[in-house]
């Protein structure tokens, strides 16, 4: 009986991790460039004690392990905004920042002007291009971005976007909701830059509700069946004890 709770709690533990990726993801079904987080799961076979003395050998014992998460990089909807400081990525790209702990890339293109006139993402992290920072004077107006990413206003032009692209996108690192580290990007590529929109997240409501549903019942069924091993525990012990008395 021992081992059957231990088995119900390893499929619990992993329930409740999985329950934590699915809350993350309703929680950023508005924001933008977010991406879908997906877990993995593995079967753990517990290496059990042999002795020669026992004619028949144990049985292996299966636990449940989640060990990974991945992230969905499908591209999520195209929505127009009008707002001039806000792009959205076309391709497999992503936006290059600077922060604190180096650069980083990310989707999400909902963008804006720092006390100092610098483009930046709605953390305050710089966004670059291929002259460094883009800065835009109080007077300066009409900020027209093209498809390959060159940025002007009326003062001129004032730079092109640095825009990344991986090879495998698995290999980056999420770092918060909508920022990724990485190593390797690639700067010549295909991605082109839609002006005055921006990308919605790819999260499913419908798919993440369904799901939460799912893992409620799988925990409280697993749940139901640890409180009847409690059960048949119990009643052993009674049972043993009115024999020995």
């Amino acid at each position: 009986m021992e081992n059957a709770q231990l088995i119900s709690l390893s499929r619990q533990i992993a329930l409740q991790r999985q329950m934590d990726v699915v809350a993350n993801n309703m929680a950023n079904i508005n924001t933008a460039g977010y991406k879908n987080v997906d877990i993995l799961f593995e079967e753990y076979i517990m290496p059990t004690a042999r002795h020669k003395d026992f004619k028949t050998l144990d049985q292996p014992l299966s636990f449940t392990q989640d060990w990974a998460t991945i992230d969905d990089f499908a591209s999520g909807s195209i929505e127009l905004t009008g707002n001039e400081l806000d792009m959205a990525i076309q391709g497999d790209g992503f936006f290059v920042v600077q922060t604190p702990a180096g650069e980083m890339y990310t989707r999400n293109g909902s963008f804006q002007l720092n006390q100092r006139g610098e483009l930046v993402t709605s953390e305050g992290f710089n966004v670059l291009a291929d002259g460094g920072f883009l800065t835009f004077a109080p007077e300066e107006t009409g900020i027209v971005v093209t498809k390959d990413g060159r940025v002007s206003t009326s003062q001129g032009d004032k730079g092109i976007l640095r825009i990344a692209e991986f090879e495998d996108p698995q290999s980056l690192k999420r770092e918060g909701d909508t920022m990724f580290s990485g190593e390797n990007p690639i700067y010549d590529n295909s991605s082109h830059i839609a002006h005055k929109a921006i990308e919605r997240s790819n999260v499913s409501g419908v798919s993440e509700m369904t799901e939460m549903i799912r893992v409620t019942r799988a925990y409280t069924s697993l749940a139901s069946l640890q409180t009847k091993q409690d059960e048949l525990r119990r009643t052993a012990i009674k049972r043993l004890g009115d024999l020995s008395a």
